[in-house]
């Protein structure tokens, strides 16, 4: 026995298996089973194919809606002159203002991994020059010869 739902459906309710496929086979569309876990079982007569249509053009709004997160990336020598330096905070306002994380980090090539302290001095700055346009999603951190910081939008898109 099986509930019978559906929209071309006379008279739905609680008929035999065999009944709900012969209503299926007059309206010529599918008996699909919705809920199998109900008692008893609930079937729905539709066009299956339009079904999975439907189906997979929900899925397809779904995944439209979802953000997606850009994550732009700007690159710091320890001693990188105010200009630069000036030049680099102008940019990533761009990218905080599209919306978009920015992961600014300084490369340590050779000895001037010795310089660690000017390193986080310049990613520190550079966060302060940021405040109003991102905040500070993670600490400068070092891993291996870069460290690191990431700043997300304030504003959203």
């Amino acid at each position: 026995m099986v509930r019978v739902v559906g929209e071309n459906v006379e008279n739905p309710g609680i008929v035999s298996l065999q009944e709900a496929l012969k209503i299926a086979e007059q309206l010529e569309l599918d008996l699909v089973e919705i809920s199998p876990a109900a008692d008893p079982p609930v079937c729905k007569v539709i066009d299956y194919s339009k079904f999975l249509y439907q189906q997979k053009k929900k899925q397809k709004e779904l995944k439209a809606k979802q953000t997606k997160i850009i994550v732009k990336e700007i690159r710091f020598g320890p001693q990188t002159d105010d200009h630069d330096f000036n030049f680099k905070v102008k940019h990533a306002q761009k990218f905080l203002n599209e919306g978009a994380k920015v992961k600014a980090y300084v490369f340590f090539k050779g000895r001037s991994i010795l310089f660690k302290e000017q390193g986080e001095e310049l990613l520190h700055r550079f966060a302060q020059e940021l405040e109003e346009d991102g905040k500070l999603d993670q600490q400068p951190t070092l891993e291996g010869k870069r460290m690191t910081i990431i700043l997300s939008s304030k504003k959203k898109k």
